[in-house]
């Protein structure tokens, strides 16, 4: 990590240097490729590329590999589908999943591809809206004109999903235009012990030895969809130092913050995140200890807390060594010292600094109740459980549809409310026990954070235990049933309101008080840091001209690099790993025990295939999934993860040991071929198979069942 924030100390987000940037595609610096590698990305190579890629709306990135709608993807991106599929007497994360045939495919419940169409700039129009509003008025006027936006692009199809995206946090204003497809079933998943092989340990490692693949398919009309924009396959993949491409959709990083805000997160957000983590690590390894069944349903979950824990750590790490921070105090005094040399910029975009400092100290104050009233149940997150959040969005969707499209809150819009409805009414088993540990875990910590007094902790508990509330509302719930929960979907306000269920009762209990708190921190704190992001990123144009990159926004984005290994405590890593040496590592105990297919198949391996690498592209959480590509457009790999000194690339770019971690292309038509007898798979992905002869389906592993 030391030698992470040394290197960091030379890279700066304004200055473009090596391979660093998350790119858009209509501002990719082609040129910059050109200079370095010879190849220069045409107009038509770019549109290729981003037809090729996909997104899964979950919070992952893939890409089309067939014309016939087969789509790659990591298996810890559908890890939840996986285990989806299973049960106790069916457990697909232990033995894996092959489908045979196409009528063995499995659909995922509530998955969804996206495949971006076309990117229109809309900041004129939106800034225009904004001009000269303050507060609630500028978030009012900013959802209305986000709705109308994304509602005329969208029209009345309803195969398309339209997303107005922030840039630069609010300088500038993107329309993007997707293909959503909304069937989504499982082709391939080998078993969670090789996907995953090496576990907590080696996670944000490097050697590596992980199969972190998965395969999945989109339909149209109940058949295959017809997908003639698609990578084609390399079986040698890329050797090192040659030219390679990552597209993907990064999830968010916090390259472009102001000191103020850094020293936020530093101080506050990322020590309360790492704090909560670790609380519900306990839960969640406890709750294991109960049986095997609950081990199975929440291994998923365990897994991305787990990935949380170290991301979050680096993160925090590198924003407390005094050097890193440093350099972002020095470079935000060269930006300001720079508009003090024109006295018009300096009254202009001076100001929004000290704007955004002051939002600070009012996010502070509003931090506890906005996260364990608002954002940790109602987001991605889910903390009080499955059942919960599915509680509160029928609460709410009820509500919110009765409002015009332009005042109701974003994830109630008429763009947003098909892939809401889908998670909402997902036909996913639900565990009694699981969510019933996972809400008293969460009333808990409420009243906890909050105080026994508050009103919000009254208005949920009464006078009963955070445990003795989750027990009687999870056993006298019908929401188990998503039946239930389509027919009050379907319902709207009538039939929510009309229900008894002491489930949707917790959730109206709770809305008051965590609606209150969204309101205040969206109109003190989003709607500041939004209004003055926009101007620094103003400032910064004005300044730089536009050859930075926006930090990212889980939105498609390319970057380009090479191959490349680096040197570590005075030794070289070098860039590639084999199937020999998952052999080495292999101890039969978790989490480095190989499963048996690869155990039984050994003998047909050519154990100096590689198996895993690393590239220098910069990437970023949401980047999982992502291909990686070679200038004929061609797979030589599957990013899955990013090395140690990856963990402080929220805030900046180390191009000297930052790596992206990715499986080999030859790695897995090997696997497919001589290990799951998947000739099937092969095939389609026009990958000539390395020797199929004496490879035998492996029990469970290879067989769909239906």
């Amino acid at each position: 990590m030391k030698r992470l924030l040394l290197a960091l100390l030379l890279a700066s987000p304004l200055a473009g240097r090596a391979d660093e940037g998350m790119w858009t595609y209509d501002a990719f610096p082609s040129d910059r490729v050109a200079r370095k590698y010879g190849f220069d990305p045409s107009t038509a190579w770019l549109d290729r590329a981003r037809l090729a890629s996909a997104r899964l709306a979950r919070g992952c990135s893939a890409s089309f590999v067939s014309d016939g709608g087969l789509v790659m993807t990591n298996h810890h991106c559908v890890h939840e589908c996986v285990e989806e599929l299973s049960s106790a007497g069916k457990d697909l994360v232990a033995t894996g999943f092959l489908a045979r045939t196409g009528a063995d495919e499995l659909r995922c419940p509530a998955m969804q591809v996206d495949q971006l169409l076309r990117i229109t700039d809309v900041t004129k129009r939106v800034h225009g809206a904004l001009a000269g509003l303050q507060g609630a008025r500028f978030n009012a006027a900013l959802y209305a004109q986000k709705a109308a936006i994304e509602k005329e692009c969208q029209g009345t199809d309803p195969g398309l999903r339209c997303e107005l995206v922030e840039l630069y946090h609010g300088g500038v204003y993107s329309l993007y235009q997707y293909r959503r497809y909304d069937d989504v079933r499982l082709v391939f998943a080998p078993e969670f012990a090789i996907a995953f092989f090496g576990g907590d340990p080696d996670n944000f490692m490097f050697p590596r030895y992980d199969l972190d693949v998965a395969f999945i398919r989109v339909y149209q009309g109940g058949k295959p969809a017809r997908t003639p924009d698609h990578f084609t396959w390399s079986p040698a993949g890329a050797p090192a130092g040659a030219l390679t491409f990552v597209s993907g959709n990064p999830g968010k990083t916090e390259r472009l913050l102001t000191v103020a805000q850094l020293e936020y997160v530093r101080d506050h957000a990322l020590p309360d995140a790492l704090e909560r983590l670790a609380e519900e690590r306990g839960l969640l390894t406890g709750f294991q200890l109960t049986g095997p069944e609950a081990k199975r349903v929440s291994t998923s979950r365990l897994f991305y807390n787990e990935n949380s824990v170290k991301a979050r750590r680096g993160q925090l790490a590198a924003l407390r060594d005094p050097a890193f921070f440093a350099t972002k105090v020095a470079e935000e005094n060269k930006l300001r010292a720079a508009l003090r040399r024109d006295p018009a910029k300096a009254r202009k975009y001076l100001p929004a600094w000290d704007r955004i400092a002051a939002a600070q100290v009012r996010a502070l104050s509003l931090e506890i109740p906005y996260d364990w009233l608002e954002l940790l149940p109602s987001g991605r997150s889910r903390i009080g459980g499955d059942l919960f959040w599915m509680a509160r969005h029928l609460v709410r969707a009820a509500d919110e549809r009765r409002k015009p499209d332009g005042e109701r809150l974003k994830e109630y819009r008429d763009t947003a409310l098909p892939s809401l409805a889908d998670s909402v009414t997902s036909t996913a088993p639900i565990d009694a026990a699981y969510e019933t540990v996972r809400l008293g875990f969460w009333l808990e910590k409420v009243r906890e954070r909050l105080g026994t007094d508050h009103p919000a902790v009254k208005h949920a508990l009464g006078t009963a235990s955070p445990a003795e509330v989750a027990r009687k509302v999870v056993a006298g719930t019908t929401l188990r049933d998503p039946a239930v929960r389509k027919a009050l979907w379907e319902g709207g306000a009538a039939a929510v309101d009309a229900s008894k269920d002491p489930l949707l009762a917790l959730a109206r209990a709770a809305d008051a008080d965590a609606r209150a708190v969204r309101k205040q921190w969206e109109d003190e704190v989003d709607s500041v840091e939004i209004q003055n992001q926009a101007l620094i990123a103003q400032a910064r144009f004005a300044v730089y001209g536009r050859s930075i990159y926006p930090d990212a926004t889980f939105s498609p984005r390319l970057s380009y690099g090479q191959v490349k290994g680096w040197k570590q405590d005075g030794r070289e890593v070098a860039p590639f790993t084999t199937f020999a040496g998952a052999f080495e590592r292999h101890t039969g105990s978790e989490p480095y025990a190989l499963p048996k297919s690869w155990l039984d198949a050994k003998p047909r391996l050519d154990l100096a295939t590689p198996l895993d690498f690393v590239t220098d592209n910069d990437i970023i959480g949401g980047n999982s999934g992502s291909p990686v590509f070679d200038r004929d457009l061609r797979i030589v790999g599957l990013a899955f993860d990013g090395n140690l000194a990856s963990l402080g690339g929220d805030y900046g770019f180390d191009d000297s040991a930052n790596r992206a971690v990715a499986v080999h292309s030859s790695a897995i038509v090997h696997a497919l071929a001589r290990i799951y007898g998947a000739d099937r798979l092969v095939s389609e992905l026009g990958a000539a198979p390395a020797g199929t002869a004496g490879a035998a389906p492996p029990p469970g592993a290879t067989r769909s069942t239906k």
